[in-house]
């Protein structure tokens, strides 16, 4: 039985050097340096320095390229609407954390009195 990659990685784990990650998004892998220089992705790195990008970084190097290409979006722009992005993400986590919370407390709350 083989293993699908999808099983094998987590989205964060670093898995591609730039060349492979650059032809998966049909960039040039200097494009990535100067992407991560602006601080678009940090892709991490190994200990002899080999930039590794995991499955989220190309995901997200595809969202800056449709935002660039199809939008016609700056890279100032795009740094901040992926900054907006992210913080919209947290605050919907947030969010559906006060909810859990919410209805946890709703449940323990003992029923009101009924009148007789």
């Amino acid at each position: 039985m083989t293993r699908d990659t999808d099983d094998i990685f987590d989205d964060n784990d670093p898995c591609f050097v730039i060349s492979i990650a650059a032809r998966m998004v049909g960039m040039h892998a200097q494009t990535l340096r100067q992407y991560e220089r602006v601080g678009l992705v940090e892709p991490r790195r190994t200990r002899g320095n080999v930039r590794m990008y995991s499955r989220s970084d190309v995901a997200r190097l595809r969202q800056v390229q449709r935002l660039i290409n199809d939008l016609g979006v700056n890279l100032a722009g795009v740094e901040v609407i992926l900054r907006m992005n992210e913080r919209m993400q947290q605050m919907e986590q947030e969010m559906e954390r006060l909810r859990y919370e919410l209805q946890r407390m709703r449940d323990r709350r003992l029923p009101a009195p009924r009148d007789q």
